[in-house]
Order: C-alpha cells, then sequence, then structure tokens
C-alpha cells in the first residue's frame, strides 16, 4: 500500500508534519485497508479535501483508478476542532517540557483520536474494511488535511 496526502502538508507545523509521517509509515507497515468487492491491492490511496468532504482515491499500484469515495467531513467536525486543540495543548506542553500536563492532555487526546477512528470506521463500512490501528492512523491524516496551517 501507498499513500500520500494531496496537500502535501507543506503549510503544516513540524509536530503535524511528524505525526503525518509517523501515521503513514505506521499504515505502510500494516494495516486492514480493503474495498469492499475489490479483487485485492496493493493500492494506492490519496487523501484530500474538497468541498467540505473527505476524498479517498483509491488506485491500483500501477496508479490505474480503482475507486473514489467521497464522505462529508460534517460529522466529524466537533471531534476534529477538539482534537485539534488538545493536540495544540500538547504541542505546547511538549515543548515547554511540562510532564505532568502533558500526561494529563495526552489522555484527552487518545480518547478523541479513539473516537474520530471509530467515525471514521463507522463512515466507511458499507465501503470499506479496515481495522481500528489503520483508522487511527488515517485519521491522524484527516485531521492533519483539515488543519491548515496547524
Amino acid at each position: 500500500m501507498a499513500i500520500e496526502l494531496a496537500d502535501g502538508g507543506a503549510h503544516h507545523s513540524a509536530e503535524t508534519r511528524r505525526e503525518t509521517g509517523i501515521a503513514i509509515h505506521d499504515i505502510l507497515e500494516g494495516n486492514l485497508f480493503r474495498p469492499k468487492g475489490s479483487p485485492g491491492g496493493p493500492y494506492r490511496l490519496v487523501l484530500k479535501t474538497a468541498e467540505n468532504r473527505l476524498v479517498l482515491e483509491i488506485r491500483l499500484s500501477d496508479f490505474s483508478e480503482h475507486g473514489r469515495i467521497a464522505l462529508s467531513l460534517t460529522p466529524f467536525g466537533r471531534v476534529l476542532k477538539e482534537y485539534q486543540a488538545v493536540c495544540r495543548t500538547y504541542h505546547v506542553a511538549d515543548r515547554e517540557s511540562h510532564l505532568m500536563r502533558l500526561e494529563a492532555v495526552d489522555h484527552g487526546r487518545r480518547g478523541l483520536h479513539d473516537e474520530g477512528a471509530r467515525l471514521l470506521m463507522e463512515r466507511l463500512r458499507e465501503r470499506v474494511e479496515l481495522d481500528f490501528g489503520t483508522a487511527r492512523r488515517l485519521f491522524t491524516l484527516v485531521s492533519a488535511l483539515c488543519s491548515k496551517g496547524a
């Protein structure tokens, strides 16, 4: 599997670029992402946003088109906003080496991350089989796509 963000991430903070890189690495190392009714991959997944939608362009390894999924971002609005706010607080605590604050904020961040992953799995369940770990990493990428300048 290959994965990329259509925006390239150049406008993101160093922390967001690092988290995006880790999420992509983890997806490449081990994932369950299988479009329903597909004869199989490997897949090339391009994630982008357009008109308040998350767009997943699915291609095969030879770059041929394999499918396209568009999901409204509206159901993700609250969890994305809260997750991004907690991530900003987390990064400040990390830079300032506030260990106690960092641990408390990280607990909330993980909870929101899990909520976003479950929502992503629910929204994709009719079209894509994926496991929770892959959904968590994909949610990291969705958050990065939706956080212009973060």
